[in-house]
């Protein structure tokens, strides 16, 4: 394919304005600036159509594990379309690549949990994870279990179902949401703590908080209790030590079901294949996963069961019925195929040691960020991270929303080749498993510079 001109990108950049929709658009922007085109990429970084190539700084999103343009996933992909590029997984079909992998998904997560489900993402993972639970205690005759229970600034998906459990407000404006069936406790911050409550007392709280909704709705109502083991898109949140082993001895105090939604934490970037044993010591009844299934490289998600649920909707629940759940595209054979070879991959190049030990670097390093006058918090694990900047380090104010110092800090990295995500007045970073010491230095001396500008900026406009 011959290099495309700077015309062709000019026409690219059009033809997108005038007709993609994209996901999560500013509209108020977005008619005048239109979209960076990306043309390349090469294992960190992307290149965008005038050629300047940047280090990615999310990984796509939360997703690139093993880095871009990987050869050996490419030929893997390329010749299970030459093999069989699709056929329906429904009823009596299945494909060489859907069983393996699923096979190898029960091996790696924790417990009994040996049945999976695909779909095409982290939404419809959380979709069939709620279908499946509604159904297992139809079939138990608790009819009256549906209820479900997550937390604010927790995010499970943008299907309606995912987005009604999902508790960024931000994200419901203007949209409507399932409220009858969705109920949100407080969000397991620490550094939003009340000032001087200990970590301890902190947990405690947010512990007996999801007991006293239980008991509220009604035991008997309620079926399942929805967390991220790290919260991703609400602002990279590490709850308190014990917080997960404790909600889920609650959850089973009530029967509740536990759905641990690692779409972003599984598959390295905790440096493990899943966080919620390896990193936070419980193993919920359900896992969904997606993102780094596949590295990104095709979409792919899945909702990985235990055996006490499979038993129960495993079985026909009237003469002559059916699982009557399923998508055109579950188990494609090719997105299965790029699952197994993702995963041999990063087996063979040891990506969850390297995450383990350049993870613990890249937190360090990031740390020596607390000295700027803005950066209020540098929180997260391995490679998944979040700054907080605010006008007050000592009262923790923030700065005033107007100013978008998240937006400032990521489009002054970005003028200097560093890509990071905006999310309000924070900075959340998660690149590819594969950034060496050598990235991460330019990373942090990169975010330094920016957030200097940054402070000027705000300064100059009477922002601080």
């Amino acid at each position: 394919m011959s290099k495309p001109t700077n015309s062709d990108m000019q026409q690219v950049w059009q033809q997108d304005k005038d007709h993609y929709i994209h996901p999560w658009t500013d509209f108020s922007t977005f008619k005048e600036t239109g979209s960076m085109v990306l043309a390349d990429s090469d294992n960190v970084h992307v290149i965008d159509g005038d050629g300047k190539r940047y280090l990615d700084g999310i990984g796509g999103l939360w997703c690139v594990n093993i880095g871009y343009g990987n050869e050996e996933m490419a030929e893997a992909i390329a010749q299970q379309v030459r093999q069989i590029p699709y056929y329906s997984c429904f009823g009596h079909h299945t494909t060489v690549p859907a069983a393996k992998l699923a096979a190898k998904l029960a091996e790696l997560a924790p417990g009994n949990l040996n049945h999976v489900f695909y779909g095409c993402g982290g939404s419809v993972a959380n979709d069939t994870a709620v279908r499946m639970i509604h159904f297992y205690f139809n079939q138990l005759g608790k009819k009256s279990k549906k209820q479900i229970i997550s937390r604010i600034d927790g995010y499970h998906g943008s299907t309606y179902m995912a987005m009604s459990i999902t508790g960024v407000k931000f994200d419901h404006i203007g949209f409507d949401i399932e409220e009858k069936l969705v109920h949100h406790i407080s969000c397991p911050n620490p550094y939003r703590r009340p000032a001087g409550q200990s970590l301890e007392d902190f947990c405690d709280q947010k512990v007996q908080e999801l007991e006293d909704k239980i008991l509220e709705l009604g035991p008997d109502n309620v079926a399942a209790f929805f967390a991220e083991p790290i919260m991703g898109a609400g602002g990279v949140i590490v709850p308190p030590e014990g917080y997960h082993k404790r909600t889920l001895d609650v959850c089973r105090k009530y029967g509740v079901l536990y759905v641990s939604d690692e779409v972003v934490t599984a598959f390295g970037r905790l440096g493990h294949m899943f966080a919620s044993q390896d990193e936070f010591d419980f193993v919920p009844d359900i896992i969904t996963c997606a993102k780094g299934l596949t590295s990104g490289y095709l979409p792919l998600g899945a909702t990985i069961i235990s055996d006490d649920i499979y038993e129960v909707i495993s079985k026909p629940q009237a003469d002559g019925a059916i699982f009557t759940h399923g998508f055109t595209y579950s188990g494609h054979p090719v997105s299965c195929a790029a699952g197994l070879k993702n995963i041999e991959i990063m087996e063979r190049m040891q990506l969850c040691d390297h995450v383990r030990d350049m993870g613990a670097y890249f937190e360090n390093q990031l740390k020596t960020l607390l000295d700027l006058p803005i950066v209020g918090d540098v929180r997260g694990r391995k490679f998944m991270m979040c700054i907080e900047n605010v006008a007050d380090k000592e009262t923790k104010a923030l700065i005033d929303p107007a100013a978008k110092v998240g937006n400032r800090i990521a489009d002054h990295c970005q003028a200097r080749g560093l890509i990071v995500r905006p999310l309000a007045h924070m900075n959340v970073l998660s690149p590819p498993l594969t950034l060496t010491k050598e990235h991460i230095d330019f990373l942090v001396a990169t975010l330094r510079e920016s957030i200097e500008v940054t402070i000027e900026d705000l300064r100059r406009d009477g922002f601080l």
